[in-house]
């Protein structure tokens, strides 16, 4: 199996490379998967000799990038001024796994950049009032398309990493995806996500060029938006929502038709990342539960990338092997499948629940665990990983 932590390119140069190696290793961890792209945020530091708050720049890359390849593009990653001054972890990395150390992964996040999309609005998703969501980049748009694929075609070519995981490739959500966000509505779940309905001029242009009646479509989200935040109390208009997925549409059917056509975007961008990746470089899609929502639905990913790791986040054992005996359904018996688990407290109290997890997650089909994160946790939790991953059985 492989086992796998996600790791901040700072914890790396905080604790230092042979520490952190040395105690993956004894936690049963054969894999560092290094963030080499990433947002911003405000990150509790309980393992750092150095600091105990720290709050990384927004939308930056941790890696040196090459630069013929990024030269005619017009959106221009910016490293992180964490690699101009304490080094290159990735190459760090690199060359230990070139020396038998553990294999690297590189987790990139490909459309959340809040910083990017402030200087180019003109590439980000908009909702259906035209209202732009600026921490998201929008599949649509071919600069953005060109972007990422340099993106990852850079880090596949430059250093050869084992493992591209492949975050937020899609449409994201409105709730959570930005600082100091204020609701006092109430949104449900179902109004959410028809807040996160692109409608910008890529959408709208490729979706029309595909048969869909975008302006009925668009109408409809507005009036139950303009609805939703009418009512005195928010109010389900569909009670089953989001496990009913577009089927729950069928009643308004332009608006069935353009969430059928959403996928396309994003299918297709996985698709050209996957084509860019160097072959000796496996091509992994971080997903959730309800992937659809993001225009990622698994079963039609898996002919177009190697595998996929699926968060089990905030699950009972019952529902993460159900949600992992699908999981494998719809890849197939061909794809890598991978857990993910968060080692958060209060969602795990303790490592036999983590241990309960894992083997559900097995049971499933899983063929291999992530865990979130390194440098977040007590030293203490790795213990937990290391018990979880020794319950699994033979």
């Amino acid at each position: 199996m492989h086992f796998s932590m996600w790791t901040y390119p700072w914890d790396v140069q905080d604790i230092g490379v042979d520490e952190v190696i040395a105690e993956l290793g004894t936690a049963g961890i054969d894999t560092i998967s290094l963030a080499t792209s990433y947002h911003a945020g405000r990150f509790l530091q309980p393992r750092s000799p150095k600091r105990k708050a720290y709050f990384p720049e927004d939308g930056t890359i941790y890696f040196e990038p090459t630069p013929k390849l990024w030269a005619d593009l017009r959106i221009q990653p910016k490293v992180a001024d964490i690699v101009r001054e304490g080094g290159d972890v990735l190459a760090a990395l690199i060359a230990r796994r070139d020396a038998g150390g553990p294999r690297v992964s590189c987790w990139t996040v490909c459309l959340h950049n809040t910083r990017l999309g402030m200087m180019h609005p003109e590439a980000v998703t908009r909702n259906a009032f035209g209202d732009p969501n600026y921490y998201n980049l929008c599949p649509s748009h071919p600069d953005v398309r060109a972007y990422v694929g340099a993106l990852v075609e850079d880090i596949s070519h430059r250093y050869r990493p084992d493992v591209i995981e492949l975050e937020s490739p899609g449409f994201m959500g409105f709730a959570h995806e930005y600082h100091h966000e204020k609701d006092a509505v109430g949104l449900t779940p179902e109004d959410d996500f028809l807040l996160s309905l692109c409608f910008c001029p890529s959408c709208m242009v490729a979706a029309a060029g595909a048969g869909v009646d975008v302006k009925a479509a668009r109408a409809v989200v507005c009036q139950w938006i303009v609805e939703a935040c009418e009512r005195e109390v928010p109010q389900p208009r569909l009670p089953d929502f989001p496990r009913c997925g577009i089927e729950g549409f069928r009643a308004s059917p332009a608006l069935y038709d353009y969430l059928a056509w959403r996928s396309n975007p994003v299918l297709t961008l996985i698709s050209e990342l996957r084509a860019r990746t160097h072959p000796d470089t496996k091509v992994y899609l971080i997903d959730l539960k309800d992937g659809w929502l993001g225009g990622c639905e698994l079963s039609e990913v898996a002919g177009l990338c190697d595998g996929a790791i699926l968060c089990a986040y905030a699950m009972s054992p019952e529902d993460v092997e159900g949600l992992f005996h699908e999981g494998r359904r719809k890849l197939g018996p061909d794809r890598y499948l991978g857990a993910g688990f968060r080692l958060l407290y209060p969602e795990f109290r303790s490592g036999l629940e983590l241990a309960a997890q894992v083997q559900s997650a097995v049971r499933g089909g899983a063929e291999g665990l992530s865990f979130y994160n390194y440098g977040l946790i007590p030293r203490p939790r790795l213990g937990w990983v290391k018990a979880a991953i020794g319950s699994i059985p033979g």
